[in-house]
């Protein structure tokens, strides 16, 4: 392997072979290729993209990196969920409880934020005690008994993607559709759920802007799992506003948890509905995706699906009791965005909103960053909301005086206020199957 001539192959355009891709693969993980040559190599993968084959091959050569769990492994009514990523988009949290609650196994690994998109793991890692890293053993452990867990990837599970994601976050290469449809893919397959439900953010909050860039994203990997002899859906979810109204790591748990006590913003109480819908009927635990809502609607409503979350959390090592408290990280100052007209929100710059959260320390611009769990935005209006001169549009939790005046004034340009409501977006936009 010769990683310069391999990085400048792809450069000028040409083809991988799946041999020379595992090869690739295998160098990077041995030391042999080092970061940045890596790092080249994504770059050149983002601006002159993979094909198919190459994709599959990336895919294998991820998977195959570390250990993988035999399909079925963790029983028939086992489901793999993953987002491609949102601006406050924390259902994770409230769907993988909500279907534990009624029978689903849900193994779940999970990732940090990529760029402006937050990660479930820093949210996760804002509740005191909670352990991201399990070893292989105790994940398992934690599946059987409580039926959900939601952790980082082992460090024998798909290891050569973890290194790979660290790198794309911080390489402006996180918006390659085979790029982002391997890394998900590879450990997806790895964990060996027979059902895997994706939901495919489209909108500028998230990494497919049009519905085209979406479904062909989700075409990839319907794909690649049904390859694999996956049961495979993608739901198509907008993402032209942020989901619910919390942006910011302990900001959107305490927001799950709300919507877990049958609360919280309508917007994220229906798309969890939606999701736990396609997985309880994925699991074979009801007919259909419609037969299974009442399900979800009454797990939601009577408190079980917080109870399942507060069992994971516990037995990840989490102070449950903070949690359901809302004794989570504050942010020491709130700085409140007003509008300066009446009239009616008429968009939202989510991936504005994304940036400048990231920006207070609720995300990473570079892999070594430390992320402050308190800070974040929770907006006070969303799109088509009558709003008057003055109102209070959205609440900045920052640490310092300066980075609250200037996520305060980046804010003010992400909310448009116009004459007349918008047509509302529908929140499922489509759902596609393999």
């Amino acid at each position: 392997m010769n990683p310069v001539q391999f990085i400048a192959a792809k450069r000028d355009g040409q083809e991988h072979s799946s041999a020379d891709l595992q090869a690739f693969v295998q160098a990077f993980m041995s030391g042999a290729v080092v970061d940045y040559q890596a790092a080249a190599w994504l770059m050149a993968a983002f601006l002159r993209g993979l094909s198919s084959a190459e994709t599959l091959a990336f895919t294998d050569a991820l998977a195959n990196s570390g250990r993988t769990y035999p399909l079925g492994y963790f029983g028939a009514r086992s489901v793999d969920k993953h987002s491609t990523g949102g601006v406050g988009d924390k259902t994770t949290l409230v769907v993988a409880p909500l279907c534990a609650a009624l029978g689903v196994v849900m193994p779940k690994m999970s990732g940090r934020g990529l760029g402006f998109t937050g990660g479930t793991l820093d949210k996760l890692e804002s509740i005191p005690g909670f352990r991201i890293h399990l070893s292989a053993e105790e994940f398992e452990a934690v599946v059987s008994r409580v039926g959900v867990a939601i952790c980082a990837q082992t460090s024998d599970l798909v290891p050569a993607d973890g290194r790979f994601y660290a790198l794309r976050d911080v390489t402006a290469t996180v918006e390659s559709a085979p790029l982002i449809a391997a890394s998900i893919m590879s450990k997806k397959l790895a964990i060996g759920c027979p059902s895997i439900v994706l939901d495919i953010k489209v909108g500028s909050g998230s990494f497919g802007r049009s519905l085209e860039q979406a479904e062909a994203l989700a075409r990839l990997m319907l794909d690649l799992g049904s390859r694999a002899g996956r049961r495979m859906t993608a739901v198509l979810s907008g993402m032209e506003q942020p989901l619910g109204l919390a942006v910011g790591n302990s900001l959107e748990v305490l927001e799950a948890v709300a919507a877990l006590r049958g609360q919280g913003p309508a917007d994220l109480r229906e798309h969890s509905l939606a999701l736990s819908a396609q997985i309880v009927a994925a699991a074979s635990l009801a007919p259909s995706p419609e037969a299974a809502r009442p399900k979800c609607l009454a797990a939601l409503d009577n408190g079980r699906g917080l109870a399942k979350l507060a069992e994971m959390i516990r037995a990840q090592g989490g102070d449950a009791d903070a949690v359901l408290a809302g004794n989570l990280p504050r942010a020491p100052l709130v700085r409140t965005v007003v509008a300066d007209r009446t009239g009616f929100v008429s968009s939202i710059d989510t991936r504005c909103v994304g940036e400048v959260a990231m920006q207070l320390g609720a995300g990473r611009s570079r892999k070594e960053d430390t992320v402050d769990h308190r800070v974040g935005i929770v907006l006070l209006a969303k799109v088509g909301d009558a709003v008057q001169a003055g109102q209070a549009l959205a609440d900045v939790h920052a640490a310092s005086e300066e980075a609250a005046s200037a996520a305060a004034f980046a804010l003010r340009q992400a909310l448009t206020v116009g004459d007349y409501p918008p047509r509302p977006a529908p929140l499922v936009l489509g759902v596609m199957r393999g």
